[in-house]
């Protein structure tokens, strides 16, 4: 079974971008191979030990890219949102700092951008929050308590 992978389009489209740039290096790599093989004895030849770590690198990287590909759903901001859902951009009033995070699938998540995942612990406590609801998000040192103050 295959898993599901959620993305933006924007996601999606890095992706997409990624992918190419690794079959092109596909061919860098094919002749890096040739040339190393060129120059004879194989079993002491670094160059060659080192194109073929790359080749395996970006031949696994393609194929997990293909995947999620094949398995991605695409997922926007809803219009209009009452509760905080997948795609929301969610503002938060904690400890009277207002903070803001858009609520995006695992492999976007990036916390220093304001991107986080479904599956971390404000994700999951947001997923499903109204605005004026309380809600606890699990930290390391206990729980943290935020209002959420606006869904877009």
């Amino acid at each position: 079974m295959s898993r599901e992978y959620h993305l933006t389009e924007s996601g999606l489209s890095e992706l997409k971008a990624e992918l190419e740039e690794l079959k092109c290096r596909r061919r860098d790599i094919a002749d890096k191979l040739k040339a190393a093989k060129a120059e004879g004895d194989l079993s002491e030849n670094a160059d060659y030990t080192s194109a073929l770590e790359e080749q395996e690198f970006v031949e696994g990287r393609i194929n997990e890219i293909e995947t999620i590909i094949i398995n991605a759903t695409i997922i926007s901001a809803p219009k209009g949102s009452k509760a905080v859902e997948l795609g929301n951009q969610v503002e938060l009033s904690c400890d009277g700092q207002e903070v803001s995070y858009m609520v995006v699938g695992s492999l976007e998540s990036d916390p220093g951008a304001g991107k986080i995942s479904e599956e971390s612990p404000i994700g999951k406590a947001l997923l499903g929050a109204k605005v004026g609801d309380e809600v606890e998000i699990a930290i390391p040192s206990g729980t943290r308590t935020c209002k959420v103050t606006k869904i877009a």
